[in-house]
């Protein structure tokens, strides 16, 4: 085992307790009552998320959403969605750069959702998150300039992957993009629902086999994308996927 593997291993182990004490608090605020059902796997212990992802990356989510905005390219004013949006720091961060345009966020997860309602009140930031599925986005067509989806599309069968590529095709307007971030390979999903700890040592570190980039391309041909488009990041684990 190499350093870099000993060393996710260790902050591995010291993490486990901590999400497992945010998955007792999530519970004590939500039922599964409160969640939409949905075929997908649903991600708990929002509240320590963030840092977990932070520590267990080594700093690398910061380097990695950045460009994924590199990419999306947002403009000023432009009508913005992220699919899957956790607890909202992408969401955030594309509100920055669209100004008196609209961002919305949706998530399976209530706790993920109160997360990212917290977080965008302390930044005074008038952004729209609420609980939904990618299978039925709350939303009109021909909607947004922009829809935008990070580590969330491997979470989904393959059946769910198609119907929430079409729907995001649906919300799109004519001429609008867009920018999915995913595994370059894909490793088994942990065992149990909801485990965000396997998550995020999967995204970063050790993730392998099947790659999540080749198998979505495809299926966003065939719900109606063009100038579908792989893109390799220097962070092996993740790439990035275009589509207008």
């Amino acid at each position: 085992m190499g350093h870099s593997a000993r060393r996710l291993v260790l902050l591995g182990g010291a993490t486990i307790g901590l999400l497992a004490l945010a998955r007792g608090r999530s519970k004590m605020h939500h039922t599964t009552a409160d969640a939409p059902h949905t075929a997908g796997r649903v991600l708990h212990g929002a509240r320590w998320y963030d840092l977990v992802g932070s520590v267990i990356s080594l700093g690398r989510d910061k380097a990695i959403r950045e460009k994924l905005i590199e990419f999306a390219a947002p403009a000023p004013g432009e009508q913005v969605l992220d699919v899957g949006c956790g607890t909202g720091t992408l969401a955030l961060a594309l509100k920055a750069r669209v100004g008196t345009g609209e961002v919305h966020g949706i998530d399976a997860s209530p706790e993920m959702i109160d997360v990212a309602r917290e977080k965008a009140a302390k930044a005074g930031s008038a952004i729209d998150l609420q609980v939904a599925l990618i299978e039925a986005l709350p939303f009109p067509a021909a909607t947004f300039d922009l829809v935008t989806s990070s580590l969330m599309l491997h979470h989904l069968p393959d059946e769910l992957k198609r119907t929430g590529l079409d729907e995001i095709r649906r919300v799109l307007k004519p001429g609008g993009r867009f920018l999915a971030l995913d595994f370059a390979a894909h490793s088994p999903a942990p065992r149990g629902p909801g485990r965000p700890l396997g998550h995020l040592l999967s995204i970063f570190g050790h993730s392998r086999g099947e790659s999540m980039v080749d198998k979505l391309m495809p299926m966003l041909r065939d719900a109606g994308f063009g100038d579908v488009e792989g893109i390799p990041t220097r962070h092996k684990n993740v790439a990035f996927i275009r589509a207008r």
